[in-house]
């Protein structure tokens, strides 16, 4: 049972695999079958790593200079963005020879719908064939999952990293859920789960047997789309050519802060999480908003714009814990905190960032 419509939708979620890595190891034939990590060593974290990195322990969103402790050889290189934008485009003239329904989530991975662009074929088979076209045309492997929604295509184009395909049915959807630990879920992140499993919910089964009210109690508006996951039903459509003009995180806590350096601490994740989704998708933003509610709903924000684009996590973080300072004193506490990046425009040799920030490299 899916949950969703009668009329059953084909989605594919296309994830290249590592692919800032890989594409500096094809094009450098010395760093093939060598752990590489894409991003600064000096005060900077991993932007993306090789797969030769990763039995290491190496991994995106790690500080540099602990990576190179956990791999004495890893290699690092500088990104070019030009490249990894040139290559990404590459592969999205092969989706649009399938379907005009691509919705991209970064430079290295995309949604697709192809419900109605089938012409006789399997949503499976147009996977295959998209994923051998971009090998054949970048050098590079793909991993692909199809389903009949994408909340379940992006959960399917994990499972067998790297140069996988797996597919999950509409009988399957809800099963498939269910069996996985909630850390897995797309749209959960580590603060979210950690509230999660401090109401025994540890697993897509635990959320599955929890009331829509129990949910939306705990976790506002979102409580909906969990209850739905939980269920193996995703309404949302794939989305094509949407332009992002801003990138922010924000976080709820379950007691009001009241000691500023627990705050600019709570600080330090949201920046971690915005400053990836930046990196990941070639852009650079020049606006930093912070947002504050207090304990009592109250909500301010406050920004500081730049003459150039923020160059780094860090002076992001420094800009978000400035503009805090100063509102932070309040008797009720502090319920909610977020950053946002706006003012987005495309990184290049002149803003690109100078050290890179988290990207989700699968």
């Amino acid at each position: 049972m899916t949950g969703e419509s009668e009329r059953i939708r084909r989605i594919v979620h296309v994830d290249m695999d590592a692919f800032f890595a890989s594409v500096e190891q094809r094009d450098n034939p010395d760093l093939r079958g060598k752990p590489v990590a894409v991003g600064g060593i000096q005060r900077g974290v991993v932007a993306a790593a090789s797969y030769e990195a990763r039995p290491f322990g190496v991994r995106s969103a790690m500080p540099s200079m602990r990576a190179k402790r956990l791999c004495p050889d890893l290699i690092f290189v500088k990104p070019r963005f030009d490249v990894y934008r040139a290559v990404s485009q590459q592969i999205r003239d092969i989706f649009a020879d399938y379907t005009p329904l691509i919705e991209p989530l970064s430079l290295d991975e995309a949604y697709l719908d192809l419900t109605d662009y089938l012409e006789g074929r399997t949503a499976t088979r147009i996977a295959q064939e998209i994923r051998a076209r971009i090998r054949e045309v970048t050098g590079l492997t793909a991993s692909a999952g199809v389903s009949y929604n994408k909340f379940l295509a992006k959960l399917a184009s994990d499972q067998r990293k790297p140069d996988g395909l797996f597919v999950i049915p509409p009988e399957a959807g809800a099963e498939f859920v269910q069996s996985l630990p909630i850390g897995r879920f797309h749209g959960v992140g580590p603060a979210t789960a950690a509230r999660m499993e401090a109401h025994g919910i540890l697993t897509g089964a635990d959320l599955a047997r929890q009331s829509l009210e129990f949910l939306t109690a705990r976790f506002g508006k979102s409580g909906t789309y969990y209850w739905n996951i939980a269920r193996g039903i995703d309404h949302r459509e794939v989305k094509p050519d949407r332009v992002r003009k801003s990138v922010g995180a924000e976080n709820t806590f379950f007691d009001d802060l009241r000691d500023i350096s627990a705050a600019h601490a709570e600080l330090a994740p949201l920046a971690d999480k915005v400053w990836r989704h930046v990196t990941a998708s070639g852009k650079a933003g020049r606006t930093v908003t912070l947002k504050v509610k207090y304990g009592d709903f109250r909500q301010i924000t406050r920004a500081r714009s730049l003459p150039v684009p923020v160059i780094s996590r860090d002076q992001m973080l420094a800009i978000a814990c400035d503009l805090l300072e100063p509102v932070f004193a309040d008797p009720h506490g502090v319920r909610l905190l977020g950053i946002t990046l706006s003012a987005l425009e495309e990184a290049g040799a002149g803003n690109a960032p100078r050290q890179l920030g988290l990207f989700d490299q699968a």
